[in-house]
Protein backbone atom coordinates (compact mmCIF):
# COMPACT_ATOMS: atom_id res chain seq x y z
CA UNK A 1 0.00 0.00 0.00
CA UNK A 2 1.33 3.42 -0.94
CA UNK A 3 1.79 6.15 1.65
CA UNK A 4 -0.91 8.25 -0.08
CA UNK A 5 -3.41 5.45 0.53
CA UNK A 6 -2.32 5.00 4.15
CA UNK A 7 -2.72 8.70 4.88
CA UNK A 8 -6.08 8.79 3.13
CA UNK A 9 -7.35 5.81 5.10
CA UNK A 10 -6.15 7.36 8.35
CA UNK A 11 -7.93 10.64 7.60
CA UNK A 12 -11.14 8.82 6.76
CA UNK A 13 -10.84 6.68 9.90
CA UNK A 14 -10.36 9.71 12.16
CA UNK A 15 -13.09 11.65 10.37
CA UNK A 16 -15.58 8.82 10.85
CA UNK A 17 -14.63 8.44 14.53
CA UNK A 18 -15.52 12.10 15.04
CA UNK A 19 -18.71 11.75 12.94
CA UNK A 20 -17.62 14.46 10.53
CA UNK A 21 -18.64 14.57 6.91
CA UNK A 22 -16.07 15.37 4.23
CA UNK A 23 -17.79 18.73 3.87
CA UNK A 24 -17.46 19.47 7.61
CA UNK A 25 -13.80 18.45 7.62
CA UNK A 26 -13.07 20.53 4.53
CA UNK A 27 -14.70 23.57 6.12
CA UNK A 28 -12.84 23.12 9.42
CA UNK A 29 -9.49 22.61 7.68
CA UNK A 30 -10.09 25.41 5.14
CA UNK A 31 -9.77 22.98 2.23
CA UNK A 32 -12.07 21.94 -0.60
CA UNK A 33 -14.38 18.94 -0.14
CA UNK A 34 -13.26 17.41 -3.41
CA UNK A 35 -9.64 17.70 -2.21
CA UNK A 36 -10.53 15.78 0.98
CA UNK A 37 -12.25 13.10 -1.11
CA UNK A 38 -9.27 12.68 -3.43
CA UNK A 39 -6.85 12.49 -0.49
CA UNK A 40 -9.02 9.90 1.26
CA UNK A 41 -9.13 7.69 -1.82
CA UNK A 42 -5.34 7.92 -2.23
CA UNK A 43 -5.35 9.62 -5.61
CA UNK A 44 -3.76 12.89 -4.50
CA UNK A 45 -0.46 13.79 -2.89
CA UNK A 46 -0.97 15.78 0.29
CA UNK A 47 1.46 18.27 1.77
CA UNK A 48 2.54 18.13 5.39
CA UNK A 49 0.91 21.56 5.79
CA UNK A 50 -2.46 20.13 4.77
CA UNK A 51 -1.95 17.04 6.94
CA UNK A 52 -1.46 19.39 9.87
CA UNK A 53 -4.59 21.42 8.94
CA UNK A 54 -6.63 18.22 8.78
CA UNK A 55 -5.18 16.89 12.04
CA UNK A 56 -6.07 20.14 13.80
CA UNK A 57 -9.60 20.00 12.37
CA UNK A 58 -9.87 16.42 13.68
CA UNK A 59 -8.55 17.47 17.11
CA UNK A 60 -5.45 15.26 16.98
CA UNK A 61 -1.80 16.22 16.93
CA UNK A 62 0.60 14.85 14.32
CA UNK A 63 1.97 12.26 16.74
CA UNK A 64 -1.54 10.91 17.28
CA UNK A 65 -2.24 11.05 13.56
CA UNK A 66 0.78 8.93 12.66
CA UNK A 67 0.59 6.70 15.75
CA UNK A 68 -1.21 3.94 13.91
CA UNK A 69 -0.23 0.49 12.69
CA UNK A 70 -0.64 1.69 9.08
CA UNK A 71 2.60 3.63 9.52
CA UNK A 72 4.55 0.92 11.35
CA UNK A 73 7.39 -0.08 9.02
CA UNK A 74 7.61 -3.46 10.79
CA UNK A 75 3.93 -4.23 10.30
CA UNK A 76 2.93 -6.77 7.66
CA UNK A 77 -0.02 -4.52 6.77
CA UNK A 78 2.39 -1.85 5.55
CA UNK A 79 3.80 -4.07 2.82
Amino acid sequence: MEIKEKIGQRIKELREITSMSQKDLAYSADLDRSYIASVENGSRNISIINIEKIAIALNVNLKQFFNNEKFDVNSTSSK
